[in-house]
């Protein structure tokens, strides 16, 4: 069954790969390109990802890459909302998503992570030289960026405007990212078979397919629902490789025929 399992990760890789980008990075490449170099070259960034980068672990599908992804993407979708209010605010705005990428989920195996994360993302920040309210921003943006919780909004324009982004970078990560790496590292970790997999799949698919609707931004709700469009395509795709691998004998009835869908994507 580990053989199989292997097999089935290689697969989910490979179909991943084929298919198309979201036009979000094709849209905002000049956005990503500037996200890029602050983050790489910003001092403030650069601190965290020091200070960050190595206590967060892959074990659970929200480690380093997921925390990169989430900077980088927050970040040019900071760079495209904030615009309107001049480029040294969006500027500001992109270092404060980048921050928040990199925190978000420090605390990601323990009760209530968001709540927890907001508190740690003070105590690391507590001697980085940004104000009392760009502190609170972060800790915000980390508190209200969890999915199916209820959102306390904040009457604050830029404090929303940053938990939103935040949302929405981590949520673009339920597209085809949650089929190609992210299920298979909690398998890992949950020491899931592929039997559990394939009973667990069409609830988790459910689940993403509600993320649709949620995008907080413009930038989101423009361009959210295709990453999660093209997460449901691949986790079609995947359900019929489970169904392909798993041992008939062992499937209970109703996941026995071949090749069922799950009713999502096409």
């Amino acid at each position: 069954m580990l053989k199989e399992l292997e097999l089935v990760k290689q697969e989910a890789r490979s179909l991943a790969g084929t298919q198309p980008p979201p036009r979000f990075y094709e849209i905002f490449a000049a956005e990503l390109a500037f996200s890029k170099e602050v983050f790489f070259d910003h001092p403030l960034v650069v601190r965290c990802c020091e200070d960050v980068l190595p206590f967060l672990t892959d074990d659970y599908g929200h480690g380093i890459d997921h925390a990169k992804k989430v900077a980088l993407e927050g970040g040019a979708i900071a760079l495209a909302e904030a615009r309107p209010l001049g480029m040294d605010t969006a500027r500001h705005l992109c270092v404060l998503s980048q921050i928040s990428g990199l925190l978000h989920d420090i605390c990601r195996l323990e009760p209530d992570h968001a709540q927890r994360g907001a508190e740690v993302s003070q105590q690391i920040l507590a001697d980085f030289p940004l104000s009392a309210s760009d502190k609170q921003m972060i800790a915000f943006a980390i508190r209200n960026h969890e999915a199916f919780r209820p959102h306390s909004p904040s009457s604050d324009h830029m404090e929303e405007l940053l938990g939103a982004v935040l949302y929405d970078a981590d949520k673009f990560r339920w597209g085809p990212d949650n089929f190609g790496t992210t299920l298979w590292e909690i398998c890992d970790y949950e020491e899931w078979c592929l039997l559990e997999i394939l009973e667990k799949f069409p609830e988790g698919v459910q689940r993403i397919r509600t993320i649709a609707d949620t995008f907080r931004t413009e930038v989101g709700r423009t361009f959210g629902p295709e990453f999660i469009e093209l997460g449901l395509h691949l986790g079609n795709r995947l359900y019929t490789v489970l169904q392909r691998h798993c041992p008939t004998s062992r499937l209970p009835e109703e996941y026995r025929a071949p090749a069922k869908r799950l009713g999502v994507g096409s």
